[in-house]
């Protein structure tokens, strides 16, 4: 069974006030190392790989839904509080609060062999970044390693993007990529001017692959690290991929030809 709640109904909450910074301001997350995890998706995904809330914060009468009961039974150990509604809402990151929400430190993952990474220099939407997170997650990727210029990979809004996909993979912040690009026997860069086509190289050893800002692209530094520019052949009359849908396409390629091998 659940622990009791404590109960909040004051916005001089200390709990409450620094909830709401963490809600609002990326400084303060970075600053703390903590996130928010917003519903019941993500607070079942941590569980499934054996992670833990530091807290649990629900919204007063949303402690009686069936689906929120469920998850909160699966953190007995979690001490939880019960927020008045204003507070909650004031707390939660979207606009239709589920009513559960949970406070995270974020992981700070070892440096490991990889075979398999993805490689981000300055991506700014953190709906894209956290798409790229679930894909390379799912396409069996090592590891995500990030320029100082992307956006926040453990915002609520790059977390619900990403759909439980940052609790599967090792993610780098801060990361110097030329640097990382050195210990990869492939560095593949996409470019629209590229003579080889993605599906005539071989990606079955280690590889990156290296991506850049969703307007401006690769910079020059990054590209000079790349070993292979290729092009994602695209027969529509289409100029480009949005930066998620080419690191799907690029991944993806990577599992059909490794097959049963590691990937």
């Amino acid at each position: 069974m659940m622990s009791l709640f404590t109960h909040i109904t004051s916005a001089e909450n200390p709990q409450f006030k620094q909830l709401k910074k963490l809600a609002t301001s990326a400084r303060e997350r970075r600053k703390a190392a903590q996130t928010l995890l917003d519903g019941v998706h993500l607070l079942h995904a941590l569980a499934d790989t054996g992670g833990q809330p530091e807290l649990l914060v629900v919204r007063e009468g949303a402690e009686h839904d069936a689906e929120i009961a469920r998850c909160l039974a699966r953190y007995t150990s979690v001490p939880a509080l019960l927020f008045a509604p204003p507070l909650f809402d004031a707390v939660s990151p979207v606009e239709t609060p589920v009513g559960v929400l949970g406070l995270l430190s974020v992981p700070t993952p070892e440096q490991q062999t990889c075979r398999s990474a993805v490689l981000l220099e300055n991506i700014q939407d953190p709906g894209n970044l956290g798409s790229i997170i679930r894909t390379a997650a799912a396409a069996g990727s090592d590891a995500v390693f990030l320029s100082t210029g992307c956006a926040e990979a453990w915002s609520p809004k790059a977390l619900r993007a990403g759909m439980g996909a940052h609790f599967a993979i090792a993610i780098h912040e801060g990361q110097d990529l030329a640097e990382t690009a050195r210990r990869f026997e492939a560095v593949i860069a996409t470019r629209l001017d590229a003579t080889h086509s993605l599906y005539d190289i071989d990606l079955s050893g280690s590889t990156a692959f290296v991506f850049g800002n969703e307007g401006a692209g690769l910079s020059p530094a990054l590209s000079e690290c790349a070993t292979q520019q290729v092009i994602i052949p695209m027969p529509g009359k289409v100029e480009s991929l949005n930066v998620a849908a080419a690191v799907a396409v690029c991944l993806f390629e990577r599992v059909r030809q490794c097959g049963e091998c590691k990937i």
